[in-house]
């Protein structure tokens, strides 16, 4: 259920805005690997964020062995590793704070996935698009500066929580984020 709502809000005209919320183990990586499977498919890229190198390398684990099948090619971008992926060809980008460093730039970033986003700040949250925003009107610019029509929209946000704090609560009533929730473990896990 949750993934095809993450797949319905991905096919709408407008950006997705969505809070995916389950227990540790319940299936929110896998419902945000169908997500960037789907933006990679229509030629978009993908970033996800967490807070921690250890949870961004488990994410980047999970997500490449999803989506490698399906020649969806992901990298790692943390303070200590960066991997040559940084090309048009990379779908999928996973990383810690350093995915929003001045050297990191998105080519067609489509789906940005935010886990854990009560630990992050509102500006870190902001910077992914901020920055995919500032180098899509860089490539709009004519030869004498003068903006020319811009193709670029703002990318479709998804936001993973294992625990619902107040903060998470407060986002999902009063910043127009739509309710995702994973009440169920699979039926391989305990």
């Amino acid at each position: 259920k949750a993934m095809w709502e993450i797949l319905t809000d991905i096919a709408k005209p407008r950006p997705m805005n969505r809070l995916l919320e389950g227990d540790v183990g319940s299936g929110k990586t896998a419902a945000a690997a169908a997500g960037a499977l789907t933006a990679a498919a229509a030629g978009y890229q993908t970033a996800l964020m967490a807070p921690t190198e250890i949870l961004a390398r488990q994410h980047y684990a999970t997500l490449a062995s999803i989506l490698g099948p399906f020649d969806v090619f992901t990298a790692l971008i943390t303070g200590s590793e960066r991997q040559s992926a940084l090309t048009k060809q990379c779908h999928v980008f996973v990383g810690t704070h350093a995915l929003i460093q001045k050297n990191v730039h998105f080519e067609n970033l489509g789906l940005i996935i935010i886990d854990e986003q009560h630990r992050f700040g509102v500006e870190q949250r902001a910077a992914l698009i901020k920055n995919y925003e500032a180098r899509s009107a860089r490539r709009e610019q004519s030869d004498d500066g003068i903006m020319l029509h811009s193709k670029f929209a703002i990318p479709h946000f998804l936001s993973m929580s294992a625990t619902p704090i107040p903060r998470t609560l407060a986002l999902a009533m009063y910043g127009d984020l739509d309710i995702s929730i994973l009440d169920e473990m699979p039926a391989v896990r305990k």
